[in-house]
């Protein structure tokens, strides 16, 4: 008769403890390709549409422009169709931009992104800036210290015309509309970001602009009605994920072990 030997079975723990805490890490990319056009941020827990330009490319605008209003309108009212789903969305909104500091609005001027106004500000509290800065990597005109540089915007060296940058299509180097009004006059001015420039500010609402839909969540493991009510299925979780192999692996240890000593 074979003896169990402990040491097999802790090597096979450890074993399964390493894939368990490589299967729960956290993931250092944020932005995936969830197929269908729509990319989905982990850590904002968005969706955005792939097309940043979709506006105009859907036929619903000439040129992709509208003033805040309209722009509202258009996000409020749009439907995607999910060809990989086979299901369309109608939960979409304008990003947002909340204060950095998270209770009131900065307006001072900033090179080091510590305010609301002004470059680099790569917080997850503008939907805009965390999208360009963090999920794409570009770069501000200027950085943090307020020294110009070349590689900057969404082309580098200042160059116009859309581009496809990252997972993201169509991405223009125009000023952008937020969903947030200012809160000195809003029912004059909103906050936009400059993908060009890599600045944050606010707009009178009646100028033209260029929009991008966003909506809350994943579209993976869920559907949505037509009312836009999203329903969830069961998606496993990492640490999940870790029991279970853990569990598998202490099965066959164990079941192994048992045999040998059968023999």
């Amino acid at each position: 008769m074979k003896k169990v030997h402990l040491k097999n079975i802790f090597k096979s723990l450890a074993s399964a403890a390493a894939l368990g805490m490589a299967l729960a890490a956290p993931s250092h990319a944020a932005l995936h390709d969830r197929g269908g056009g729509l990319l989905y941020d982990d850590v904002l827990n968005v969706t955005w549409l792939q097309d940043a330009n979709y506006a105009k490319t859907s036929g619903y605008d000439v040129d992709g422009y509208m003033n805040w209003n309209q722009a509202q309108t258009w996000a409020q009212n749009l439907v995607f169709a999910d060809s990989v789903r086979n299901t369309s969305y109608s939960d979409w909104r304008l990003p947002t931009i909340d204060p950095v500091n998270g209770s009131t609005y900065n307006g001072k001027f900033s090179f080091n992104g510590s305010t609301d106004e002004g470059h680099n500000i790569s917080s997850q509290a503008s939907e805009l800036g965390y999208m360009f800065y963090t999920n794409l990597g570009l770069k501000s005109y200027y950085d943090t210290n307020g020294m110009v540089r070349n590689d900057y915007g969404v082309r580098g060296n200042g160059s116009y015309g859309a581009a496809n940058v990252g997972l993201v299509r169509n991405l223009q180097p125009v000023i952008y509309w937020s969903g947030s009004s200012q809160v000195e006059h809003p029912e004059m001015n909103a906050w936009m970001f400059d993908p060009h420039w890599g600045y944050q500010n606010f707009y009178s609402k009646w100028d033209q602009l260029s929009v991008w839909a966003v909506r809350d969540g994943d579209v993976l493991g869920s559907s949505l009605t037509g009312s836009g009510v999203a329903i969830t299925s069961s998606v496993p979780e990492p640490h999940q994920w870790f029991l279970l192999a853990l569990g598998l692996t202490l099965m066959l240890v164990f079941e192994k072990n048992r045999r040998s000593a059968q023999q």
